[in-house]
């Protein structure tokens, strides 16, 4: 186990602890041994951990002290880097900007081991970034599948004739050259996908499809494979 992890996993078990946890209990949990213990809590008490207790009595998290509602080990907070990091390859304007806000806030709260990990810049997702479509609003997207919220499309084939659809937004998926939206089409009476670089016209309709937007997603997921519009 990493330092890190172990510095982390160190505050839980204090935290959770009901009595003084000796650095031999932690050690034989942590798989290390005592003196690396005590080489952790030093380095958690120089950074104001409020950490009490001595060698061969235990120690104990003094009351008051709080961590914040999420923690994260390294690989948890590396598994968070890397996944905005490919949200940095979509064309979704707003969860690009919200994805490097959720790295911030999370580099703000945890511990100088896993901030470091956090801007050590060392994970990458490498590939071309997704171009913005020029009129589907993915902000509003996924606005209308959260409020089962019909959708009013013009959309161009790839023969460049537009028809005027009325969809059931379902789902939103992000390929690396372009995202598709799923949605029951009611011009089609099934389940379509319409990639967004051909939706010339996108707009809320102000008529919901309330309490049916799960129904017809547990088709899509159990393998109603939708038809894709050409």
């Amino acid at each position: 186990m990493r330092k890190a992890s172990r510095l982390f996993e160190i505050i839980q078990i204090l935290r959770l602890a009901r009595s003084p946890v000796t650095a031999a209990a932690m050690g034989t949990r942590l798989e290390v041994t005592q003196r690396s213990i005590y080489r952790d809590i030093a380095a958690l008490q120089a950074m104001r951990v409020p950490i009490e207790g001595e060698r061969g009595i235990g120690y104990i998290l003094r009351p008051g002290f709080h961590l914040p509602p999420l923690m994260f080990s390294v690989e948890e907070t590396e598994a968070i880097v890397l996944g905005m990091a490919l949200i940095e390859r979509t064309g979704d304007l707003e969860l690009r900007k919200a994805s490097a806000q959720v790295v911030a806030k999370i580099a703000a709260a945890v511990p100088m081991p896993m901030r470091h990990a956090l801007s050590s810049q060392a994970l990458h997702a490498w590939g071309t970034t997704a171009p913005v479509p020029e009129a589907a609003d993915f902000a509003l997207v996924r606005r209308a599948i959260r409020d089962e919220e019909k959708l009013a499309i013009d959309y161009r084939d790839e023969h460049h004739t537009t028809t005027t659809r009325t969809i059931r937004p379902l789902a939103l998926i992000y390929y690396a050259e372009v995202a598709v939206i799923v949605g029951w089409c009611e011009l089609r009476q099934a389940i379509r996908n319409f990639r967004a670089d051909r939706v010339a016209r996108c707009s809320p309709t102000g008529d919901h499809f309330e309490n049916d937007g799960d129904r017809l997603r547990a088709l899509w997921i159990a393998g109603w494979t939708p038809q894709r519009e050409p």
